[in-house]
C-alpha cells in the first residue's frame, strides 16, 4: 500500500496504557470512531480482493474505499447460519464492537453494517501496521521486558471479554499485535452462543482445557461496567444485532463472571483483583 494510505490509517494504532479500562485507543481517537463508522458506511468502494483458504473460512473481502481523498481498507464478510460445521454471523462482529464501546473495552475495531453486491453485511475497518500474534511466534519476536506487564494484563482483558461473549474461537491469528506490542481483538462471527454449556461455565477458569486461563486481574472500571450489564442497556446499543434469547446469554455469563471475580476478592483481597 501507498505510505499515505498506511499513515491515515495508522493513527488508530498510537495507543497505550493509562487510566481508561483498557486504553489500546487514546481519547482522541475514540472521539474520531464516529467518523470513521460513517466513512465506512458511506465511501466509495475502489478495489476489491476475496480471502480464501483454511484462515479464511467465511471468505470474507477486503475492500478498499476512498472518501473525500481518504482511502483505506475493510473487511466485509456476511456468514449467517451454519458454516462448515459453525454457527457464524455477520451481526455478531456489530454487536461485539457496539459492546466494546458500552463496556469502554475499546479492543475492536470499529465495525458497522454494509451492503456490498446486493447483500449486507458486516464491514470492519482494516488496522494497517500490524502483525497477528502467530507471526509474532512464527518468527520468534519476543516482546521486550518492558512490555510483559502491559501485555498480561490485556490478556486477562481478553479473556474476560470472551468469557462474556463466549468466542472459544479465539486464535492466534485473531489478535492484531501492533509493532510496539499492543492488542486488538478481530473476528467474533462465532460467539454470542446460548446453549446449556456456553451460559452454564466460563471459557477460561481453573478447569480451562489447555491449562488455566484465568482473569489474573482485570480493571475496576471493567468489572463494574460488566456487572452493571442489563438487558435494557445491551438492547440499547446492540439493537437488532443480538436477540432477546442472545442478550440473556449474555447476562447469564455476567453473573458467572462476577461469581468467580467475587470469590477470588473474597480469597485474595481486592486490591490484587481489581487495578
Amino acid at each position: 500500500m501507498k505510505k499515505r494510505f498506511v499513515f491515515i490509517i495508522s493513527f488508530i494504532l498510537v495507543v497505550g496504557f493509562s487510566t481508561q479500562v483498557v486504553a489500546q485507543f487514546t481519547p482522541g481517537e475514540l472521539d474520531e470512531r464516529e467518523k470513521w463508522e460513517k466513512r465506512l458506511q458511506d465511501a466509495d468502494i475502489v478495489g476489491q480482493e476475496q480471502m480464501g483458504g483454511s484462515e479464511a473460512v467465511t471468505e470474507p473481502w477486503v475492500l478498499e474505499l476512498e472518501i473525500d481523498g481518504v482511502k483505506f481498507r475493510a473487511i466485509w464478510k456476511n456468514p449467517l447460519g451454519r458454516v462448515k460445521g459453525f454457527l457464524e454471523s455477520w451481526k455478531w462482529e456489530i454487536a461485539a464492537y457496539r459492546l466494546d464501546k458500552l463496556l469502554g473495552l475499546n479492543m475492536v475495531p470499529v465495525t458497522v453494517e454494509r451492503r456490498f453486491q446486493n447483500d449486507l453485511g458486516s464491514c470492519q475497518l482494516w488496522i494497517e501496521d500490524t502483525s497477528t500474534l502467530k507471526d509474532k511466534e512464527e518468527k520468534k519476536q519476543k516482546k521486550p521486558s518492558y512490555k510483559v506487564f502491559p501485555w498480561n494484563r490485556a490478556l486477562f482483558i481478553q479473556r474476560a471479554w470472551d468469557n462474556l461473549i463466549f468466542n472459544e474461537d479465539r486464535h492466534q491469528n485473531q489478535y492484531l499485535i501492533t509493532e510496539d506490542w499492543r492488542m486488538l481483538l478481530i473476528d467474533h462471527s462465532r460467539s454470542f452462543g446460548t446453549s446449556k454449556r456456553a451460559t452454564s461455565k466460563l471459557i477460561y477458569d481453573e478447569k480451562y482445557k489447555e491449562g488455566p486461563f484465568l482473569m489474573k486481574a482485570l480493571p475496576r472500571t471493567l468489572y463494574k461496567n460488566i456487572e452493571a450489564l442489563t438487558a435494557e442497556k445491551i438492547k440499547g446499543v446492540v439493537g437488532d444485532y443480538l436477540n432477546e434469547k442472545e442478550i440473556e446469554a449474555v447476562l447469564l455469563r455476567r453473573d458467572l463472571i462476577v461469581a468467580w471475580v467475587e470469590k477470588r476478592i473474597e480469597e485474595l483481597g481486592v486490591d490484587e483483583v481489581l487495578y
